[in-house]
């Protein structure tokens, strides 16, 4: 067959498609208005008219598109997708579709990074966000347009009739509403599900996932590494699964028959140092537990370090009228040590054995599970406990919703900043330089901003709040140099108090620094105009103490308070220069430390009633 012949043939078969559309689908009679829509391989919009077809088109008649059925619902808004978003509550720059950036920050751009956002491209209609700068206007702002591409593929979803095709199904959270109905549907909670096929082998490739429970040697595919835990009460339950990368710390009783010490397997120090772990699930690599350290209490709780002595069985003996039980199980402590790939690679134990008496029916047990990456470095702390003078403070932004704990920076010296002082003294012109809030260390830092009046205030306002807080203002310090982000208890929250121009008597530092002062000298150099404030003074004062020994006390934020001040609006005129500001203060509250010493013993004896006679 010639080209021509199979230029034919595929003429005939597009006259097929044609009337077979015409068919199936109403077409109103009256032709629909142009409609402008953005090629995908070009950058120009070409219109393009929609209008009834009644019969086959003719070779060489320009192909009209067809109006068909309800087109698939996007699944993704791309007006709402931002790829380019990486930091959280921060402004990305040249990030045009980060919702975090201000038309402050969209003024200094340079460009957009992402400047098409797209959704599916199988589909043959879809919509595209457009990016772009405004880089003549004054100030520079962004633009936004949101428009209607055509695939030009021939091979694309012109009408879905299978909705959940589209995406990827979201799993049902389980919750006080939906339990039951979840717990009926599901047939009850299992550790792993019994299949005809062959097992999975993925995590043999990829690794250990977050959460996955640590699979044991020697059972079948639902034997795990057990760590006890309370459940409805404080007893005991030892069906807990320990999982991957969570770190987890119980203390819990356990009702002993002292007489039965010695065949109660949770007691025994063989009981969680002889599972072997597998590297990942359903392997036949093998790593055993080593341990590490064996501390032994006594009943008067002193503490003494065993070696040598191997696996210490449960003891029974008798002291006096008294039964003893020896070498009973008291704390164990689990150290995984992982690689970048999700493998187990070493597994380390820490027991502390003790001696029960048989006065005490119920024993108290502590179990705990860390993680540690291979090759990873310490995180950087600010003391162990207290904090050390000249180290950052540590600080985050409050929990968020379905997190538990404080969100951290990577970044310590990033986490609570204040503007840095430059020689040039322009606030503009380093815009983002800031200097890490030290421990212990006074500091007083500031810059000038010229300002005309073509700035809208409510904007300038932003602006001046942005230079003096940066981009993510912490919301809690940490009480101590070493507390963890789960622990939110041990974090202080940062009281942010805002004071207009006639508060009277304020004090952020010990170098009295008035942000009084400061105020009332910025409005007699601008003039004030209206109600608008300008916020020019930033006071953050932290309260510490001195806790534990006196021999060694620890410094503890006990609280933080953040001081904005701010001017009215100045009066419409010429260039003007106004100084922005910071100061940090450093207080300490604690009390003077006093010896304290014993009462001394009092007599409290009675003399006979006639010991005087016969003189009285």
């Amino acid at each position: 067959m010639g080209s021509r012949g199979l230029l034919s043939l595929l003429l005939l078969l597009l006259n097929c498609c044609t009337s077979w559309s015409t068919q199936v689908v109403a077409t109103p009679a009256a032709a629909t208005p142009a409609v402008t829509k953005e090629e995908l391989n070009s950058t120009e919009a070409t219109p393009t008219t929609l209008r009834p077809s009644q019969s086959p088109r003719t070779p060489g008649t320009p192909r009209a598109p067809e109006r068909s059925g309800p087109r698939p619902t996007p699944v993704t808004d791309v007006a709402a997708l931002c790829v380019c978003d990486l930091l959280p509550a921060q402004c990305d720059v040249n990030c045009c579709c980060d919702p975090d950036c201000s038309p402050t920050d969209f003024s200094i751009f340079s460009a957009c990074s992402i400047p098409v956002v797209t959704g599916d491209r199988q589909f043959c209609s879809q919509k595209a966000a457009f990016y772009s700068m405004n880089l003549t206007a004054d100030p520079p702002h962004r633009d936004f347009k949101l428009v209607d591409q055509i695939n030009p593929s021939v091979f694309c979803i012109h009408i879905s009739n299978y909705k959940p095709a589209l995406s990827f199904a979201n799993p049902e959270v389980p919750d006080e509403n939906n339990f039951n109905r979840l717990m009926g549907t599901s047939g009850g909670f299992t550790l792993s599900a019994e299949s005809d096929g062959p097992q999975p082998t993925k995590y043999e490739v990829l690794g250990l996932k977050y959460g996955a429970p640590l699979q044991t040697a020697g059972g079948s595919s639902g034997s795990f590494l057990k760590l006890p835990s309370p459940l409805t009460s404080s007893l005991c339950t030892d069906q807990n699964p320990a999982a991957f990368l969570v770190n987890q710390a119980f203390e819990c009783s356990r009702k002993v028959d002292i007489e039965q010490c010695e065949g109660v397997e949770a007691l025994s120090m063989a009981h969680y140092s002889s599972p072997a772990i597998l590297r990942v699930p359903n392997s036949t690599t093998q790593v055993s537990i080593k341990i590490q350290s064996v501390m032994y209490r006594s009943l008067n709780h002193t503490l003494t370090p065993l070696e040598g002595h191997g696996v210490l069985w449960p003891s029974l003996v008798s002291s006096g009228q008294d039964r003893l039980c020896s070498n009973v199980v008291l704390q164990v402590q689990y150290s995984m040590l992982y690689t970048a790939t999700g493998q187990i690679q070493e597994a380390g134990l820490s027991l502390v054995l003790g001696t029960l008496s048989s006065a005490v029916s119920l024993l108290q047990q502590k179990f705990a599970i860390d993680f540690v990456q291979h090759g990873s470095k310490p995180v950087p702390l600010s003391g162990n406990p207290g904090y050390r003078v000249g180290l950052p403070l540590a600080a985050g932004l409050q929990p968020q919703k379905g997190m538990s704990g404080i969100t951290q920076t990577a970044n310590r010296q990033g986490q609570l900043t204040v503007l840095r002082s430059t020689g040039e003294q322009d606030c503009l012109a380093r815009e983002g330089l800031r200097a890490p809030v030290l421990f212990g260390y006074n500091v007083q830092s500031g810059c000038q901003l010229r300002l005309t009046g073509t700035i809208p205030c409510p904007l300038l306002a932003q602006k001046m709040q942005d230079l003096l807080r940066g981009q993510a203002f912490p919301d809690y310090v940490a009480a101590f140099g070493n507390s963890r982000s789960q622990d939110v208890q041990d974090w202080v929250p940062v009281h942010f108090v805002t004071f207009p121009s006639n508060r009277k008597g304020l004090r952020v530092d010990q170098a009295s620094l008035e942000l009084k002062y400061l105020s009332a000298s910025a409005s007699r150099v601008l003039g004030i105009k209206g109600s608008c404030q300008l916020p020019v003074a930033l006071g953050i004062e932290v309260k510490w103490t001195k806790y534990g020994s006196l021999l060694n006390p620890q410094a503890r934020i006990v609280n933080v308070t953040a001081q904005l001040l701010s001017i009215p609006e100045p009066l419409p005129g010429p260039e003007r220069t106004i100084v922005i500001s910071t100061a940090v203060t450093f207080v300490d509250v604690s009390a003077p430390a006093e010896a304290g010493f014993r009462a001394p013993p009092t007599i409290n004896a009675r003399l006979p009633f006639s010991f005087f006679f016969p003189f009285v």
